[in-house]
């Protein structure tokens, strides 16, 4: 039909100076080309609803760039499935995924929120005074459901250099016949030199660099997205001080963690 392959275009193929298109767009549009003489709303939009087209509805989007792709990608697929070069991990083998959470800002809100009450949602004040921001790096044990997290001032070598090390000095870490840390290629863990730092610092360490622009395969964005659902919004910091508010995130960030699930999905328990 005539109407859902105008519906599926994009209004700049037509010269139309709109990002997306609405029904009462489409309408107009299809009276202007000359497919209908009249035709509602409703109607276009039931026409669309059987194909379940929703041209008013957008979502963002990176086309893979890295030649490597199908290998980097396979590489960190078989960690999650437990295996390496085709052999499958030892009980003595461990899979981490790692990222920072950048630029996590300390809200102090100018008047107390209100709690929920009948028929009224929760209030949070709109004003507030900026307390500063800080970085969550944190490493998610993919088969035991832990996490390791630190709250840091900035990001940067030396910052997730403290992250490896506080994982890495721990059992069954430190014991450990070789720990696979899954990373993307972010300038605090990136390429060759980051390879050699991490290996002579901890010889059972394997860095696995994911490709270029697919943060999306670390599990670790898994996590984030939890923690900014349940942790970080609406932001609520009672900190004064820049410092206390240092240690209210993470404290924020991590209880969420240290209770069991009651649901049927698991949530991962935070570790120091």
């Amino acid at each position: 039909m005539q109407i859902k392959a105008l519906a599926c275009e994009l209004p700049a193929t037509r010269g139309l100076p709109l990002s997306r298109l609405s029904c009462a767009d489409i309408v107009r549009e299809a009276q202007h080309c000359g497919i209908v003489a009249r035709i509602s709303d409703t109607t276009v939009w039931r026409w669309l609803h059987e194909d379940a087209i929703r041209p008013w509805q957008h979502r963002t989007w990176i086309f893979p760039r890295d030649p490597d792709f199908a290998r980097k990608a396979g590489r960190i697929l078989d960690l999650y499935a437990k295996h390496w070069q085709g052999k499958r991990l030892r009980g003595d083998e461990f899979v981490l995924s790692t990222d920072e959470k950048t630029s996590i800002q300390a809200r102090i809100r100018k008047h107390p929120s209100l709690p929920p009450r009948p028929h009224a949602a929760a209030r949070i004040e709109h004003e507030y005074t900026r307390a500063g921001a800080w970085a969550y790096l944190a490493a998610l044990d993919v088969h035991r459901a832990k996490v390791f997290g630190r709250c840091e001032p900035t990001t940067g070598i030396a910052p997730f250099a403290r992250l490896v090390t506080q994982v890495m000095t721990q059992p069954p870490y430190r014991d450990a016949r070789r720990v696979f840390w899954i990373m993307d290629n972010g300038s605090s863990h990136r390429g060759p030199p980051c390879v050699r730092r991490l290996t002579h610092a901890f010889p059972n360490l394997i860095p696995v660099h994911g490709p270029v622009h697919a943060s999306w395969l670390n599990q670790i964005e898994i996590y984030f997205s939890i923690v900014q659902r349940k942790a970080l919004t609406p932001m609520i910091s009672p900190a004064s001080r820049r410092s206390r508010s240092d240690c209210c995130a993470s404290r924020s960030i991590t209880s969420a963690w240290r209770r069991p699930s009651t649901g049927d999905s698991r949530e991962p328990t935070s570790q120091g």
